[in-house]
C-alpha cells in the first residue's frame, strides 16, 4: 500500500493573510515580532525561544502558537519585522537605489546584530517586507534596460556584498564585546604575537606595508562604504550604464 506523503505545510504569510477569528486579540502577529525582536536585540538569537517570548508576552506558553509553528516561523515574523525599516526611496536611479539598499543593510543590521547569524532558513526566508525590497532594487535595475538574469544577478552582487561585509563587522565586535575590548587597538594588541610571529616569516610583504602605513584600520564605515562604490563602479563599467 502506497504511503501518502505529507502535504506541504501551508506558508506562514498565507494564514497572516487571512481575517482573524475574533475581533479582539490580545495577542497579535505584531506583538509576538516586536517581543522577540526586543528579546534577540537585547540578549542575541539563542534567548529567543517560544517559552521565553510567552513569558515576555505575558501569555499561556502555548499561545503563540496559533500564529507560529515554532522557532522557524518565529524568525520569519522577526525577520520581516526589522525589514520594515529597510525603505528604499522612490524614483531614484538603480545606483542610487543601490547604495541605498548597501547603507540600509548596514544600519538595521547595525540595530539588530542578530541577522548576522541567522541559520540558512532565515536567511532565505521570503517575507512581504523582504520581497518589497527586492522589488524595488529588481524595479531600478530594470529601468536601465538590463535583461532579467543581469538584472537578478546585478542585485544579488550589491546585496551579498552588504550582508558579508556585515557579517564579518559583527562577528568583530562581537568577538571584541565578549572579551571587554573597547577599540581595535586593543584587538590587534592581542594578536600581535601571531601577526609578528608570520610577519617575521617574510612570507607577507604587502600585508606588513599595510599594518605599517594604513592608517584606517577601524574605520569601518569608510571601508564599508569604499567597497560599496568599488562594488557599483564594476557593474557600471561592465554593463555600461
Amino acid at each position: 500500500m502506497a504511503v501518502e506523503k505529507d502535504k506541504p505545510r501551508e506558508p506562514l504569510w498565507a494564514r497572516l493573510e487571512r481575517p482573524a477569528p475574533a475581533p479582539r486579540q490580545t495577542l497579535t502577529p505584531q506583538r509576538i515580532a516586536t517581543a522577540a525582536v526586543g528579546i534577540a536585540d537585547a540578549e542575541g538569537l539563542d534567548a529567543v525561544t517560544m517559552r521565553r517570548l510567552a513569558t515576555e508576552l505575558g501569555v499561556a506558553p502555548m499561545a503563540p502558537y496559533r500564529y507560529v509553528s515554532g522557532k522557524d516561523e518565529l524568525l520569519e515574523l522577526m525577520v520581516d519585522h526589522v525589514y520594515e525599516e529597510l525603505r528604499l526611496p522612490e524614483g531614484l536611479g538603480w545606483r542610487e537605489t543601490m547604495r541605498a539598499l548597501g547603507h540600509g543593510t548596514r544600519e538595521m543590521t547595525l540595530r539588530h546584530p542578530w541577522l548576522a547569524q541567522l541559520s540558512p532558513q532565515a536567511m532565505l526566508a521570503l517575507t512581504p517586507r523582504r520581497m518589497a525590497v527586492t522589488e524595488r532594487s529588481l524595479s531600478a535595475l530594470a529601468g536601465s534596460g538590463l535583461d532579467p538574469d543581469t538584472t537578478m544577478s546585478v542585485f544579488r552582487a550589491v546585496d551579498a556584498y552588504a550582508h558579508g561585509a556585515m557579517a564579518s563587522e559583527i562577528a568583530v565586535r562581537s568577538f571584541m564585546d565578549e572579551r571587554g575590548w573597547a577599540d581595535g587597538g586593543e584587538l590587534r594588541s592581542e594578536l600581535a604575537p601571531q601577526m609578528t610571529w608570520h610577519i617575521q616569516t617574510g612570507r607577507y610583504p604587502t600585508f606588513e606595508g599595510y599594518l605599517m602605513t594604513a592608517t584606517r584600520k577601524d574605520d569601518v564605515l569608510w571601508r564599508f562604504e569604499t567597497g560599496l562604490e568599488y562594488v557599483l563602479d564594476g557593474i557600471a563599467a561592465k554593463l555600461g550604464i
